[in-house]
């Protein structure tokens, strides 16, 4: 069921619910509902990004970015703005105030890389400076630069990004945590 709505305040005055919605093109648009293994693998991904320590990080915290001329507000399964950015004694319960350096999605059953990958370009030209597509079923996160090819991580390959000084993450680790068949 899609809520027509005229404004970005409205969108924003809506009352909260089980389910999570994105303003795209003035529709509020309800999220896919999850399931175990991609809920498995937000926890982990969260949890392994908490324990760093660096910034503020929170799950389907929504963000108000503006994408070619119209006001978008997107939910992503994580978000992640350093302290640097954004204080980390800050407290208002409000959507993300700024472009986060990194938003996580996590592909669910079906959507495809495809639509995932148009979402990527989206936050890149919002100004989100990282944004990393996990693929469950393949095992990797792609991870999207404003100013560079994607680059695919697999295994043990080690996601080192100046971004994100001091996180040292292999993909496997997140899939092994998340206990995926």
């Amino acid at each position: 069921m899609q809520i027509k709505t005229q404004t970005l305040q409205e969108f924003l005055a809506l009352p909260e619910g089980e389910t999570a919605y994105e303003l795209v093109h003035g529709q509020a648009i309800p999220k896919m509902s999850h399931k175990r293994f991609h809920c498995a693998t937000q926890r982990v991904l969260s949890r392994l990004l908490a324990d760093w320590d660096q910034g503020h990080i929170e799950a389907e915290w929504a963000v108000t970015l503006r994408l070619r001329g119209e006001d978008w507000v997107p939910c992503p399964d994580l978000t992640y703005i350093a302290y640097t950015r954004l204080p980390r004694d800050w407290m208002e319960d409000t959507a993300a105030p700024i472009p986060p350096d990194l938003v996580v999605e996590i592909i669910s059953p079906g959507q495809t890389f495809g639509q995932l990958l148009q979402k990527a370009m989206d936050y890149l030209a919002c100004g989100v400076s990282r944004v990393w597509v996990v693929d469950n079923q393949a095992r990797s996160i792609t991870v999207f630069f404003p100013d560079a090819p994607p680059r695919t991580y697999q295994g043990a390959a080690v996601i080192e990004d100046v971004l994100l000084p001091g996180l040292d993450l292999m993909p496997q680790t997140v899939f092994q945590q998340a206990r995926l068949p």
